[in-house]
């Protein structure tokens, strides 16, 4: 991991060993409903997790002047390594829920006045109403019999912070739900497909370029990466630009999505390390079978080429605690695909492949590589395929990713700690850095109706 950029607060050793211990027992870090050593009763009579859910000040933010960004981006990184280390305190037992809660409060305070402060100090209006976003709260969420058991039984907590058994779902019983709009007259019916492998060369850090860029653990769950061979959370658009890429087709682009594991009670490389066990996220890693990046056309028209170093995001890696109006999951099995799950995790007969599908947004405003909270420079088009006004179509990339997974076995995906590992949370990431000549290329595939790679 790279130790540059922005430093975290050192968790105490009486933390770290909580955290190594549930790593060697085979899970992550949980909050037990209330306190930390004992179960809570829901309002249904099941036992019951909590998490601490706060208000997501990036996705509040509609404009940060080009000067004021890497500040911006720091604190807003600062908020989140601030919600994951109160996390960690309240699941050791080092805090109890209300007086946590306060102090994370007035951290957040001061970190939302130095967002604020820094958009104001660089000629756009001091967004005074994100001081109103500095408070969390307690969300509580089912939990396994094993997960709400005694915090000093480590074997107990070893899914603590893991899915729950009712994160998942038998794929034969959940029904066809896949609606695909008509393709029109003057439908863009080709795709376009760069084969980059299925990250053989371990390219693996917690960091999120897009988001956080220059803080080190700034997704704070490990990340795999096909593509752009040098990204982290240092890189540049000159950097990516001369990077090497594992794409058969020369497609510098960065493609990346928080890794799978088995909760298996393994030690993996990263056991002990930010975004691995430190944040929660432990079990064995597991490499896809099969990757494919592919896009696609738009059904009522032609697709325009999208600008060299464009930044899209789909799914949102808060979902649990934001609620799903940015969520994108897609989770399903091979055989299965008509069926997608958005919420649940698929439980996959024998012989089929656990799927997970991104589908990225395919309408451009046409003039922003990238936006305040990354996400309003982009849009899905309607059910019928049309953008909203003011946005073009773009090819319309399509990560689809499988893994061999016996029936039954646990897996979760990566998440912020705060996250519990819930399947809303799945997302993936998408940087664009294919030549000039290779996006035509692209684009006329797809426009001529044609197949390519």
């Amino acid at each position: 991991m790279s130790q540059k950029g922005h430093k975290r607060p050192r968790i105490s050793n009486k933390l770290l060993a909580v955290v190594s211990a549930l790593v060697l027992g085979g899970g992550g870090v949980a909050v037990v409903a209330g306190n930390a050593s004992a179960g809570q009763d829901d309002n249904r009579g099941g036992k019951s997790v909590a998490t601490i859910d706060c208000p997501d000040v990036g996705d509040k933010l509609t404009a940060v002047p080009e000067q004021a960004k890497a500040q911006v981006g720091e604190n807003l990184a600062e908020l989140d390594a601030q919600v994951a280390d109160a996390y960690k305190r309240l699941a050791s037992g080092q805090a109890k829920g209300d007086a946590l809660l306060g102090e994370l409060r007035d951290q957040r305070g001061k970190t939302i006045e130095k967002v604020a402060g820094a958009i104001g100090d660089n000629g756009a209006q001091k967004p005074e109403e994100l001081k109103a976003l500095s408070g969390c709260e307690m969300k509580q969420a089912p939990a396994d019999a094993n997960q709400a058991a005694d915090a000093s039984a480590a074997k107990s907590l070893g899914q603590k912070g893991g899915p729950a058994k009712s994160d998942f779902v038998n794929i034969n019983k959940v029904r066809p739900n896949v609606r695909t709009p008509a393709a029109q007259s003057g439908a863009s019916r080709g795709s376009f497909s760069s084969s980059c492998g299925r990250n053989e060369e371990k390219h693996f850090n917690p960091d999120n370029v897009i988001v956080a860029p220059g803080v080190s653990n700034g997704a704070h769950h490990m990340h795999d990466y096909v593509g752009n061979k040098t990204t982290d959370a240092f890189s540049t658009n000159n950097s990516l630009a001369a990077s090497g890429t594992t794409c058969t087709n020369g497609d510098q682009s960065t493609y990346y999505w928080p890794v799978l594991r088995l909760r298996d009670g393994k030690a993996e490389r990263d056991a002990q390390a930010p975004g691995g066990g430190q944040d929660g996220n432990v079990g064995t890693i597991l490499q896809p079978k099969q990757v494919t990046m592919t896009f696609k056309g738009s059904p009522v028209g032609q697709v325009k080429t999208m600008p060299r170093f464009l930044r899209i995001i789909t799914g949102d890696a808060k979902a649990f605690t934001n609620g799903t109006a940015n969520a994108n999951a897609s989770w399903s099995c091979t055989g299965f695909e008509n069926r997608q799950l958005k919420d649940k995790y698929p439980i996959c007969p024998k012989g089929s492949d656990v799927v997970r599908t991104f589908t990225f947004q395919s309408c451009w405003d046409g003039k922003n590589a990238d936006s305040a909270n990354h996400r309003t420079h982009v849009a899905f088009p309607d059910k019928a395929g049309r953008c909203p006004n003011g946005f073009t179509a773009i090819p319309q990339l399509v990560q689809r990713i499988t893994y061999g997974v016996a029936p039954g076995a646990r897996f979760a995906v990566d998440s912020f700690p705060e996250q519990l590992h819930k399947p809303v949370t799945d997302h993936g990431d998408f940087i664009n850095v294919m030549s000039n000549g290779l996006m035509n290329k692209a684009v006329n595939c797809i426009n001529g109706g044609r197949v390519c790679r």
